[in-house]
């Protein structure tokens, strides 16, 4: 890995891990419908020029029907779990959820396209797994808070959302592969704000959000959803889609800083040690972590 491809990853993850603080500060005044819709249509404003000029709406148009369910389970829908989240448990703790994703798309990967996985990545699904249990008994109160919502229906809307996600990878991978990049990525959000947008009109707030929610629903649209698209494909590209991949491990931990440093979070035992148990569990999956098993008489 390139310096310059390391400094690109570092701040991706940067950038994905302020997402999470920017959905906790805006989540409660906008309401996760609302913050939703206008993340997905601000992404849709940065990503549909680039699309222009890349020449690529072409391939947007060929492959709309796919593009338009990978929009809908991608983004529009995690989009608003993670907001429903983000209204009981703090932002640090939703991003070492998110870190499951690849979990989840090596099991529907196996249970769907018949990849079945080695050993090592069964005992990583087995090892990640258990580090869901184990954060999730920790939060598993479904006493409702301030905003209606329990720290166990937030567990699980983490769930769902990486869960989603592990759908639309395999999706993609299975009927659009080849697809030009800027297609899916702008395509996507396209698609995520046809869903979001009437959605977003009729839960506005009622109360005006203040200027600081209002920034934090920019910065989410633009930088976190908008440029973060353009450089991890511009990541993928460069220095493959596996490498890529291990942003998954640093996002957590610009979570974790970013809610410290902005909403006073605190990072607690549990969720420490949560977390490393779920990112070995990734790491086996997706083959970052090397792990040599004996097979049986030797």
């Amino acid at each position: 890995m390139k310096p310059r491809h390391l400094a690109e990853l570092l701040l991706l993850a940067a950038i994905w891990g302020a997402s999470f603080l920017f959905i906790r500060m805006g989540a409660a005044a906008f309401g996760p419908l609302a913050l939703a819709g206008m993340r997905t249509v601000g992404a849709t404003l940065c990503l549909l020029p680039l699309l222009v000029w890349r020449g690529e709406q072409g391939a947007l148009l060929k492959h709309w029907k796919p593009i338009l369910l990978v929009g809908i389970t991608n983004s529009a829908l995690p989009f608003v779990c993670f907001g429903v989240a983000a209204l009981a448990i703090n932002g640090g703790l939703s991003a070492i959820f998110n870190a499951t994703t690849p979990l989840w798309g090596a099991l529907l990967a196996w249970l769907w396209l018949g990849d079945k996985p080695t050993r090592a990545k069964s005992l990583g699904l087995a090892i990640g797994f258990a580090g869901v249990l184990w954060l999730a008994w920790d939060k598993a109160s479904f006493r409702p808070g301030d905003h209606g919502v329990s720290p166990a229906l937030a567990v699980l809307a983490c769930m769902a959302a990486t869960l989603l996600y592990g759908f639309s990878a395999n999706f993609t991978r299975r009927y659009l592969t080849g697809v030009p990049s800027m297609a899916l990525a702008a395509g996507s959000q396209i698609a995520a704000s046809l869903l979001l947008v009437p959605l977003m009109l009729t839960h506005w707030p009622e109360v005006n959000p203040g200027a600081r929610e209002w920034l934090a629903a920019v910065l989410l649209a633009v930088v976190c959803t908008g440029l973060a698209y353009v450089l991890y494909f511009r990541l993928i590209a460069s220095m493959g889609a596996s490498n890529a991949m291990t942003v998954t491990f640093l996002i957590p931990a610009f979570a974790v800083l970013w809610g410290a440093l902005f909403l006073a979070e605190q990072l607690t035992g549990a969720m420490l040690a949560g977390c490393a148990v779920i990112l070995v569990g990734t790491g086996l999956v997706t083959g970052l972590l090397k792990l040599k098993l004996l097979s049986p008489g030797r």
